[in-house]
């Protein structure tokens, strides 16, 4: 449970060069559920220094898809102009995997969280709001604003809480050659950090340490899909069951247990149960009934029975409470999969 008064987290932008790979894995899923809403999906994609690697699993009724070009389209969107060499290596699903799934039960083991708090109108904990602000900020100035037209696709964020408080904001944005550091932090200061922020004259502001990010993106380093998981969820606040969510299908519980434990706590603080609340959730592959499902709120009380009566955690029953068979999934691979309102598992109801 979140109780920590001093914490750190972080977000990082869509330039990323992991989030490039995780946005990558997501928009193949999201072609492929685009044409055929029972696809099977696990993606991962690997690029760096000129090279992506798309490899996995996908067996569909849809034929034509392209995966490279599919590639090459989110990098171009993201905003990166160099080329790309694309090898691509995807086969069907074991059989071995499908005959557990084809009868409704999960695509794998694991455990999953879900978290939602009162301490802000998204319910999750001020600083994990306000870092993918910043970040998401990022990517908005370089594209909307021409006082930004220095600013380049990669960069991160980072928020430090020290009892309570704000304590310091760390921006880290690359950049063309022609901008001064001084200029960089003046302008970010003042069109991002203070607008986020508010009052800062007690907070400590780091732009790009270093000194320079002028190279980014796969220019400068490698990316991976799923290795954003803390950015991806709570900012490393409340436990991880380990399992990634881009490029996978919501057979895969992964995914869509994740989602439903968030729904899960979200709802039950909305609903007064709670002001904080932990979900969790085991599941066996190839079985439909979860191992365990626990939910407490920041009492340590137990609220697994409310759970159990009002939600039902079978892995179809999640995809069609959620409806989860759409392409939906792109837009979740950048500044948090849980920090978007319209999502269905971010659907407030009435308990």
């Amino acid at each position: 449970m979140h109780n920590l008064k001093t914490y750190t987290v972080e977000s990082v932008t869509s330039g990323h060069p992991d989030k490039i790979c995780d946005q990558i894995s997501d928009a193949i899923l999201d072609a492929c559920l685009k044409r055929d809403p029972k696809a099977r999906v696990a993606v991962e994609t690997f690029g760096g220094h000129g090279l992506l690697v798309i490899g996995g699993e996908v067996t569909t009724r849809a034929n034509h898809i392209d995966f490279a070009e599919i590639a090459r389209g989110v990098y171009r969107d993201i905003g990166h102009g160099d080329d790309l060499k694309i090898l691509v290596n995807i086969v069907k699903q074991s059989p071995d995997i499908a005959q557990g799934v084809d009868t409704g039960g999960a695509g794998d083991q694991g455990i999953m969280y879900g978290f939602a708090c009162d301490e802000t109108p998204e319910y999750l904990p001020l600083a994990v709001v306000k870092v993918h602000q910043l970040a998401a900020g990022l990517e908005k100035l370089r594209k909307e604003s021409p006082k930004f037209s220095w600013l380049r696709p990669d960069g991160k964020t980072q928020i430090t809480v020290e009892n309570g408080k704000i304590k310091s904001v760390l921006v880290s944005a690359q950049h063309n050659e022609r901008v001064s550091q001084s200029e960089i932090k003046k302008l970010l200061t003042d069109y991002l950090i203070k607008p986020f922020i508010g009052d800062i004259s007690k907070i400590e502001i780091l732009v790009n340490p270093t000194g320079k990010f002028a190279a980014g993106g796969f220019e400068a380093d490698t990316g991976l899909t799923g290795r954003k998981i803390m950015v991806d969820t709570y900012g490393g606040l409340i436990p991880h069951g380990g399992g990634a969510f881009s490029g996978k299908d919501p057979t895969k519980v992964d995914r869509s247990a994740a989602y439903m434990a968030r729904f899960i706590a979200k709802n039950l603080v909305a609903n007064g149960y709670a002001k904080q609340c932990l979900v969790s959730v085991a599941y066996a592959i190839g079985r439909a009934e979860p191992l365990m499902i626990d939910a407490i709120d920041e009492k340590g009380k137990s609220l697994a029975e409310i759970v159990k009566q009002k939600f039902d955690l079978r892995p179809q029953a999640i995809i069609e409470r959620l409806q989860l068979r759409r392409p939906i999934y792109r837009e979740t691979a950048a500044y948090g999969h849980f920090t978007k309102a319209h999502l269905p598992w971010e659907q407030i109801i009435k308990l």
